[in-house]
């Protein structure tokens, strides 16, 4: 396997540890607007994905209206959900520096806005890391699982798909970098990943940032 030459980083799930926090207030917040769920589905089916698209597939399929202000509501309660604390994937920071240290290019490209990215690695120190490329999928026509985000990052920092290489851990983001042409290694360190799902969409599968550094050729 050849040595990347930019390595994409997905945020949520991949560098900090939200996506169970969210799931729950999600659960929470379509129940109470008409759409009962729980939150074991909304992990399976929502993580990865920006809020905008979960409500278009809701309000497409139906008859449930979450209303306009939606996707406006749900980003200023961010603050107040992450405030009591979020925490980085154990070890990512080792192989982000690793991958800095090897003169590799990385980003960061996520459904979450910028916003959000401030909030979540600014709480666990990986801010400073990221900042220098950020990629949000509000920049984007279509967020994951298509592939147009990856294929924005990749444009921008100046690489072809096929030499770079994509970390996630939701089957959408894993389908949108197998999609742009990326090689995907996908996490499911989390009880609650899709493991079936991630191998499905055809992500190279590991459960601890440890091994990373094993599996991505970054010397």
């Amino acid at each position: 396997m050849q040595i990347p030459k930019l390595v994409i980083f997905d945020c949520d799930g991949i560098l900090v540890d939200t996506e169970n926090l969210a799931n729950r207030r999600l659960a929470e917040w379509l129940t109470a607007a008409g759409y009962p769920t729980s939150f074991e589905y909304c992990r399976k089916n929502f993580s990865g994905r920006s809020m905008a698209s979960v409500q278009k597939e809701i309000e497409e399929t139906t008859e449930v209206r979450l209303g306009a202000d939606f996707v406006e509501r749900w980003n200023a309660g961010l603050p107040d959900l992450f405030s009591h604390g979020v925490e980085a994937i154990p070890y990512v920071r080792e192989f982000v520096e690793a991958v800095r240290a090897a003169g590799i290019a990385y980003c960061v490209a996520t459904s979450a806005r910028i916003s959000k990215m401030h909030i979540t690695l600014g709480q666990t120190g990986l801010l400073p890391l990221f900042e220098h490329a950020m990629f949000s999928s509000t920049m984007v026509a279509r967020g994951k699982p298509f592939p147009d985000l990856f294929l924005h990052a990749a444009k921008t920092m100046g690489f072809a798909p096929a030499d770079c290489i994509v970390i996630e851990d939701s089957v959408a983001g894993t389908q949108a970098g197998i999609t742009a042409g990326m090689r995907v290694f996908s996490y499911h360190g989390d009880p609650h990943s899709d493991r079936d799902g991630l191998i499905e969409a055809g992500g190279i599968l590991f459960d601890d940032m440890r091994e990373l550094a094993g599996l991505v050729p970054i010397h």
